[in-house]
């Protein structure tokens, strides 16, 4: 499902070339999870955005659902995404001006499908908003936000789901409640799960732990989860 091969990403900057991620190399099968996990810049978010096409890398490569995203423009990686990744980031990332429930439904829309708003309104019910359907996100707190987000994320059916520290704003109780979610509508849909987190009795919720330090794989490990 996912292929990533000697990845590496190199920002211009006003010191000079700055690297960071260096030849980062992994594949996941279907409905496989892992964890990337690792202190503060050491390539954990872009990481994620290069395996999302939110970006394009310096060189290597990464192919989604077998589509090779470097050999794409913009447009071309746009459609992917939308046919096959969810997202969900830790920012929560949603409209101000459009309800939870338009929210949900922007992924279907661009797709030029807005008949499922049964649908949307099921996986609003799914993370415990099915009542908040109406509100905007101002009229939401932070945990409600992300649920939205994780809802909008599964709208789409994605083939692989991404998570960056989805948990990072939430008090401990909606934090595991969403952890929780996020696990369930994995094992419910058989998506893919790539997750970025600084917790670490998280990242073992994965099958499989990814250690970055300095941009490069330190560790790449099993962790016996189902």
């Amino acid at each position: 499902m996912l292929k990533v091969e000697r990845l590496t990403k190199t920002y211009r900057t006003a010191g000079g070339p700055l690297t960071v991620l260096r030849d980062v190399s992994f594949e996941l099968a279907a409905g496989a999870s892992v964890a990337v996990v690792g202190p503060s810049g050491s390539g954990k978010t872009t990481l994620l955005g290069l395996c999302a096409g939110l970006d394009r890398a310096t060189a290597g490569t990464v192919s989604v659902a077998g589509r090779d995203l470097g050999a794409m423009d913009e447009d071309a990686r746009a459609l992917v995404r939308n046919a096959h990744v969810g997202f969900v980031f830790q920012n929560f990332q949603l409209i101000p001006t459009l309800t939870a429930l338009e929210n949900v439904l922007v992924p279907v829309e661009l797709a030029g499908d807005a008949s499922r708003g049964d649908e949307a309104r099921a996986l609003l019910a799914r993370v415990g908003l099915g009542e908040r359907c109406d509100h905007y996100p101002v009229q939401l707190s932070g945990g409600e936000q992300q649920r939205v987000a994780l809802a909008r994320a599964f709208m789409n059916r994605p083939k692989i789901l991404f998570c960056d520290e989805p948990t990072g704003n939430l008090d401990d109780d909606t934090a595991g409640a969403m952890v929780e979610l996020i696990f369930g509508l994995n094992r419910e849909h058989g998506t893919t799960l790539v997750l970025v987190t600084h917790n670490l009795e998280l990242a073992k919720r994965c099958a499989r732990i990814i250690r970055l330090k300095g941009g490069a794989v330190l560790h790449d490990e099993a962790t016996g989860a189902a």
